[in-house]
């Protein structure tokens, strides 16, 4: 079999090899944007903590101790670090930022109004390994793979190779097994180095390349299944070139529209404008009307819940966090229907491993839907911790100690269950 190997890559046509080198460089070039988006998101998880100790220090300089100042002024940072494989496929920056600063204030502005990427450079997708492996290759392997038994035909050959000895092994095999070996190698020597850089456990790197293989094996079981039908190279081209396109891309978005339609989702810019009208409100209600609707969430504050004086911190969060209230439920019904739109789109994969294979892919790299989705629960998890840390010093209008300040909850690696309220 290798001495058959060797054979079939001296006879490889120069525009293959060329084929293949350009798909190792991108592959390259895609481990290597990935290994660099990952650095630059570690390095703004620091550089914000820095900044976070800087800015507690200064703030608690001026604030003297008044929890209200220290809760107005403060940013709590909170982060998503990346995991050993996200090299794969970078996170969706402008869908959930990998990293936030959170105050106490009202949440739903801070999770939704963010800055988001420039939609101009969003318009072409992403660049990474992902992309390679789930849409280049295939093209490669289908323009190496097509005319393996059209173009002996084409060339009046056909008939006298298949007469041969056992020609499908000594001749068909070691063919496909070159091609088809030569363009998982283009992918996997990239993959393998960009997981030795990022220092991604064995197994699960393992399972990557297992991902790269089974999406190669699906591509050119389908293309040798085409190639041996009795047709002209470049009407099985087009025949490949169209279930291609079909399966990566007119499915995938006739899926997403159809998934879109069938779960309508509340829209994220009308809650954070709703958000924001029930906190400005909050200036113009009564006082007691206010805290009567806080201490029903809090009724541990009610002998605290009186207000006196024309401005009052603990007053001032709590229609803050009422503000939060008033679009719970329409939060919670659009978070709902992304997981349900996510559980459909996973088990429209079941029927098409291209699809599963890129859903597979994201997962590892922890940027798939559930992902973000992990990630916001941990970060309403953790406004609450700090909101029901600062309360008690709000309503007995005790100052903060130095290790009051430094005591705060630290934001949670893992989601924490709890009741809305």
């Amino acid at each position: 079999m290798i001495a058959a190997l060797a054979r079939e890559w001296r006879h490889l046509a120069a525009p293959a090899r060329i084929g293949l080198v350009v798909l190792a460089l991108l592959a390259g070039v895609a481990v290597a944007l990935g290994l660099a988006d990952v650095a630059a998101t570690r390095a703004d998880i620091a550089r914000v903590v820095q900044l976070e100790q800087r800015e507690t220090a200064a703030i608690t300089g001026f604030a003297k101790g008044d929890p209200g100042e220290l809760g107005y002024y403060r940013n709590h940072p909170a982060w998503r670090a990346p995991g050993d494989l996200a090299f794969l496929a970078p996170g969706r920056g402008d869908a959930v930022p990998a990293v936030l600063r959170l105050r106490i204030l009202a949440l739903e502005g801070q999770i939704n109004d963010n800055e988001a990427a420039n939609p101009e450079l969003l318009l072409a997708g992403r660049f990474d390994f992902a992309f390679v492996t789930l849409y280049l290759a295939p093209l490669l392997l289908i323009a190496l793979l097509h005319d393996l038994w059209s173009s002996e035909r084409e060339a009046g050959r056909l008939a006298a190779l298949a007469s041969l000895p056992g020609a499908a092994r000594r001749l068909w095999a070691p063919r496909a097994l070159l091609r088809t070996g030569g363009v998982a190698l283009a992918l996997l020597v990239p993959l393998l180095i960009g997981g030795a850089l990022a220092g991604t456990a064995p197994l699960r790197l393992a399972v990557a390349a297992g991902l790269v293989l089974a999406s190669l094996a699906f591509w050119a079981l389908v293309t040798l299944l085409v190639a041996r039908q009795e047709a002209q190279s470049a009407t099985q081209a087009t025949i490949l070139a169209g279930l291609w396109f079909a399966i990566t891309l007119v499915v995938p978005a006739a899926a997403h529209l159809a998934i879109n339609a069938a779960v309508p989702l509340p829209d994220a810019a009308a809650i954070t404008r709703e958000n924001r009208e029930e906190v400005h409100a909050g200036w113009d209600r009564p006082k007691p009307k206010t805290m009567a609707r806080f201490v029903a969430l809090y009724p541990e504050y009610r002998a605290a819940a009186q207000v006196t004086r024309i401005f009052d911190w603990k007053w001032y969060f709590a229609f803050q966090h009422l503000g939060d209230m008033a679009v719970a439920a329409d939060s919670q019904a659009r978070e709902a229907g992304i997981a349900r739109r996510e559980a459909l789109a996973q088990g429209l994969g079941w029927l098409l491993p291209p699809i599963k294979a890129a859903q597979a892919m994201q997962h590892l790299a922890g940027s798939d839907v559930a992902a973000d989705l992990a990630f916001r629960a941990r970060l309403r998890a953790h406004h609450r911790a700090l909101r029901e840390y600062h309360y008690p010093f709000l309503f007995a209008g005790r100052p903060m100690t130095a290790a009051d300040i430094a005591a705060a909850p630290a934001f949670a690696a893992t989601a924490q269950k709890s009741i809305v309220r």
